[in-house]
């Protein structure tokens, strides 16, 4: 075999779909961790410094943040390893692979592993789905707060219907009922939101709310694709069975017909 058809062979047995598929898992679980933990530093600082007064206030908030935050190196380092799993499975089921090693024949132990990450995989879309709904809530706080000093800025010139535009950190829950002040409004929200950490903070929610999108998608393409292949094995087995059935089928056929025939010059004289 030459160097062009041994690179032609190398270039056919990769799996492209799951490459991609890998790279996009690992940008998007990347994506998420980071900014996300990153993202709840700067709420935590922006919550402490702007919607309450007294530590005991947002303590309950700091505990979840932090428990948040260890969830977040637990993700990063299972997707890690799940991921690198994931594409060493989309490599063994390439069709150039199955060629090399059977034929398109698999062992019963391959297909059970198989089956089984295709089972988890689904498991986890259903959780990341999870996690991109909750992962909107910050955005859809902070999109909120975003508009109400757009309109506080727009309406500057008067004062009595700015000091009515309010954003209210306990009616999302971040707060309990009795936290003082618990809200923000007039200008010194507009002053919040021309902040650096204001700024900084949005854009990471957002940036962590796509990173869960992108890992939902990358989820949903991988046990597509292995689906796909472990059901094209499958109907290439069949075939072969059914091919190897005709063949035995005909094999007895000719041989029983073999044994009847006689010549037709026997009887002559």
């Amino acid at each position: 075999m030459g160097c062009y058809e041994c690179c032609m062979r190398c270039l056919g047995g990769i799996p492209y779909i799951s490459v991609v598929a890998t790279l996009l898992c690992f940008s998007g679980v990347a994506l998420f961790c980071g900014c996300g933990h990153q993202a709840l530093t700067e709420s935590e600082r922006l919550i402490e410094t702007h919607f309450t007064r007294d530590h005991q206030d947002y303590i309950t908030l700091a505990y979840l943040i932090e428990y948040f935050q260890y969830i977040i190196y637990g993700l990063a380092s299972f997707f890690f390893l799940y991921c690198i799993i994931l594409l060493a499975e989309g490599f063994y089921t390439t069709s150039v692979v199955r060629q090399s090693f059977g034929e398109f024949r698999s062992t019963v132990c391959g297909r059970c592993i198989s089956t089984t990450f295709i089972v988890i995989t689904y498991m986890l879309v259903i959780v990341w789905l999870l996690v991109f709904c909750l992962s909107a809530l910050p955005v859809y706080f902070i999109y909120n707060m975003s508009n109400t000093c757009h309109t506080i800025n727009f309406l500057s010139e008067t004062p009595s219907s700015i000091n009515q535009l309010c954003i209210d950190a306990r009616q999302y829950g971040l707060l309990p009922w009795n936290a003082v002040p618990g809200r923000v409004c007039g200008t010194r929200l507009s002053n919040i939101c021309k902040t650096r950490e204001f700024f900084l903070t949005y854009d990471l929610y957002v940036a962590a709310f796509a990173g869960a999108g992108m890992t939902v998608l990358a989820l949903i393409h991988c046990p597509l694709y292995l689906t796909a292949r472990h059901l094209m094995f499958r109907h290439r087995r069949r075939e072969e069975k059914e091919e190897m059935r005709r063949h035995t089928l005909f094999s007895r056929k000719i041989h029983e017909d073999r044994g009847a025939l006689c010549s037709p010059y026997d009887n002559e004289v």
